[in-house]
């Protein structure tokens, strides 16, 4: 069925491009992500041709939930990230202000529930410094909201991230994503 609402299917899986061309095409938004151009087909950044379909060329598409970009950056992604673990803290912004629930348990929330939306593709990723450097500051505003602030001398003053760390035992997002990449 769906084939037959992308002629250029077969075409596709049977004269695909030398290995070093990439081809991505979204059958419902008549897309497709171009890599090097070359082969039997025309491709340009434009978009491609093939088999009388004319596909539009784009410089970034979403893959599985994964922002794929034609520079291979992933800054954006990890921004989107970010944004979609802020959504899944609001989200459960109940729990973790519940004064029922401990510090440990809410630390375990975080792992199970934030984490994994912020790091999902992460094998993928090749974080510079900049980019951890906003994954840990993401991390740390968690940690701050969980443990709240401290009360010396009379005074209220937020944690700093040397506290932050010493409380996280040393564990922090930038370690746990260089423990989860492709080795």
């Amino acid at each position: 069925m769906w084939r037959t609402q992308l002629p250029a299917y077969y075409s596709l899986t049977k004269n695909t491009p030398e290995p070093t061309h990439r081809i991505v095409v979204s059958a419902r938004q008549r897309t497709v992500l171009l890599g090097e151009g070359g082969g039997t087909h025309q491709l340009s950044r434009k978009g491609a041709t093939i088999n009388g379909v004319t596909y539009e060329g784009v410089t970034e598409l979403l893959y599985l939930g994964t922002l794929i970009s034609n520079d291979n950056s992933v800054e954006k992604e990890i921004q989107r990230r970010i944004l979609a673990g802020n959504r899944t803290y609001f989200a459960a912004i109940s729990l973790f202000r519940s004064r029922l629930l401990s510090r440990a348990t809410k630390i375990i929330l975080y792992k199970t529930l934030i984490r994994p939306v912020v790091s999902y593709g992460v094998e993928a990723w090749t974080v510079t410094k900049k980019e951890g450097q906003a994954l840990l500051i993401f991390e740390r505003k968690i940690f701050r909201r969980i443990y709240g602030p401290k009360c010396g001398n009379g005074e209220w003053k937020s944690r700093t991230n040397r506290e932050l760390e010493e409380m996280s035992k040393g564990e922090n997002m930038g370690k746990w994503i260089k423990g989860q990449g492709i080795n």
